[in-house]
């Protein structure tokens, strides 16, 4: 346990339901923090790591400086490996090949190893086409065949690409990501328009990954150097939230809210009785908030029950733990009030989809649905304080009256704004921890 961080969990509810009320929400923070305290220095505890970048050199990165800005962040993220890290970058096209070192192997770290990929990445070209599939059981067999990679290590890929995947079929890419998910993390950044966004929120998602849209190759390198500090932070490889419920209880569902939208229900293993296991990926200093909804069956007024048990574990380790109570109540201003940041939370997770489904409709050339869904967007992105996507909002509709959600649809409207706006629907703000109910 030494070499981890210390984990707290805090749940935040309103614990009483009406008399027959069944349904429980909560929010479940979740805080990491090394014993040195957050940066950079406290890193003694980082875990063993296995680093693969992965750059499409497609025909269609030689436009628009594209393949200069992929050099140059795949470069940069390469000379912040730390020493030791096993690593590797790969050329991605119709099929993968490696780029540094040569033949199919990781190497360790050093002022030597880093230098010769630098050299190697100054090498790529652009030519062929998107495969997306390949490249990730490429690294899939990378990680796993790599004796010097420690069990326990943080296993993680940065993924580039510019395009849809063209060169092989949807049910070719699923079967990859069936194989790899479960082995190794992976986030992704599209660079330009014309990749897809559903295509990338698909593949993260099932690598426990994140994703953003880059349109400025320019802005690739910070980028690139931003995931790779993090994946370098990282000092605990495979983290799950257990939740165990009682006898004739539902877990309705269980989100992750903070730092994204990502819908874990149906990601569950069975790891006891009553009790499933969430996969929450590798962790460093940082902290997450997950949305818990349970059904439960209706009790006696005054009586009080766990509804929940929620922990923190890595392999046999358990790090935290909390609780969700239910209490039958026949006072309605307790039953009725509503906590602070299940609402928040709540309509955080309400943007996203009204956002992707109003996208969806006006692509589809529905424009009543896009008109009343990327309304009510704009309601729901003022309550919850999303700055961010109320700025996105006004760039593909004409806000009327942003109150009632009264918009109009824009004419023309930028692929990179819409595709900005589909992209980051899913990344959320959060609350002051303090928050109270309100009514």
């Amino acid at each position: 346990m030494s070499d981890f961080p210390e984990f707290t969990v805090r749940v935040d509810q309103n614990p009483y339901l009406p008399a027959g009320g069944r349904e429980m929400h909560a929010i479940v923070s979740v805080e990491a923090r090394s014993s040195g305290g957050p940066g950079p220095a406290a890193g003694a505890g980082r875990a063993p790591a296995a680093e693969i970048i992965m750059i499409d050199t497609s025909g269609s990165m030689s436009y628009r400086g594209k393949m200069a800005a992929a050099k140059r962040a795949a470069r940069a993220a390469v000379n912040v490996l730390r020493d030791g890290v096993h690593f590797a970058v790969v050329a991605g096209a119709n099929r993968p090949r490696m780029v540094y070192p040569q033949g199919e192997r990781l190497v360790r770290a050093d002022a030597a190893s880093r230098r010769g990929a630098v050299e190697a990445v100054g090498r790529l070209e652009a030519a062929g086409g998107t495969a997306i599939g390949s490249w990730l059981r490429l690294a899939d067999r990378l990680f796993t065949g790599h004796d010097a990679v420690a069990e326990g290590a943080v296993k993680h890929a940065i993924l580039l690409t510019d395009g849809k995947n063209q060169h092989e079929s949807d049910e070719e890419l699923d079967a990859a990501l069936r194989l790899c998910a479960g082995r190794f993390l992976c986030d992704a950044r599209g660079v330009g328009t014309d990749w897809d966004v559903a295509e990338l929120r698909k593949i993260t998602s099932a690598l426990l990954g994140g994703f953003l849209d880059v349109p400025d190759p320019a802005d690739l390198e910070a980028d690139f150097l931003a995931m790779t500090r993090a994946a370098m932070g990282k000092q605990v490889a495979d983290v799950a939230l257990r939740v165990w419920t009682p006898q004739q209880a539902r877990l309705r569902f269980i989100k992750q809210m903070v730092p994204a939208v990502e819908d874990l229900t149906a990601r569950r293993s069975e790891s006891g009785a009553q009790t499933g296991d969430y996969p929450l990926g590798a962790w460093g200093d940082e902290n997450r908030e997950y949305h818990v909804c349970v059904e439960v069956q209706p009790g006696d007024v005054g009586r009080q029950m766990r509804a929940a048990w929620v922990k923190l574990v890595a392999g046999a380790e358990v790090l935290a733990s909390g609780n969700v109570i239910a209490e039958w109540t026949d006072d309605e201003a307790r039953s009725t009030r509503i906590n602070g940041r299940v609402a928040h939370h709540t309509g955080q997770s309400e943007l996203a989809e009204a956002i992707q489904q109003g996208l969806e409709a006006r692509r589809e050339g529905d424009e009543d649905t896009a008109t009343a869904r990327l309304g009510r967007a704009v309601v729901l992105a003022r309550e919850v304080g999303n700055q961010q996507i109320s700025g996105l909002l006004d760039k593909v509709v004409d806000v009327v009256d942003p109150a009632r959600g009264t918009v109009r649809l824009k004419r023309d409207v930028a692929k990179a704004d819409e595709m900005s706006l589909d992209t980051r629907s899913v990344r959320t703000v959060r609350t002051r921890h303090g928050d109270e109910a309100g009514g």
